[in-house]
């Protein structure tokens, strides 16, 4: 059995939407072609709230005005440190250092589970995880 790892992961949001990553269609990786939020994992000794802001400036190059706890999820596999921040800059302001595609998905691409990628000219799955973590955040309606 393998174990288990930690990362930290945001929920990034602006106008009742929430930046997802599409992640790379490669063997290896957790869901791989799915629909994630984005982040990664936390090195020895950092912080979760340091590793998230660092991943996301490594990822598509942005630093969040504040950054918030949402929660904890773990499974046999992964402990992941959710975090929630606003967007605020536009979605063309952003570079895509990791991932195949970016988008930003409603509430009801979320319920559905999948949404359309223009780079992939095809509609791809959430990752499971992400899913019901942003499922959760949406009822809570922090966003708002």
């Amino acid at each position: 059995m393998s174990e288990q790892f930690s990362v930290a992961i945001a929920i990034l949001y602006r106008q009742n939407q929430f930046l997802m990553q599409l992640r790379d269609d490669i063997p290896g990786i957790l869901y791989p072609g799915h629909w994630g939020l984005f982040g990664g994992h936390i090195e020895s000794g950092e912080f979760p709230d340091v590793a998230v802001v660092r991943e996301l400036q490594e990822e598509i190059s942005y630093t969040p005005p504040i950054i918030s706890k949402f929660g904890c999820y773990s499974d046999t596999r992964v402990v992941r440190h959710v975090y929630h921040a606003p967007l605020t800059v536009e979605l063309d302001q952003l570079v895509l250092y990791e991932g195949w595609d970016l988008g930003l998905l409603t509430p009801e691409h979320i319920l559905q589970g999948e949404c359309y990628s223009e780079k992939a000219q095809d509609t791809k799955p959430l990752g499971t995880p992400h899913q019901k973590i942003l499922l959760d955040f949406i009822k809570l309606k922090l966003y708002l």
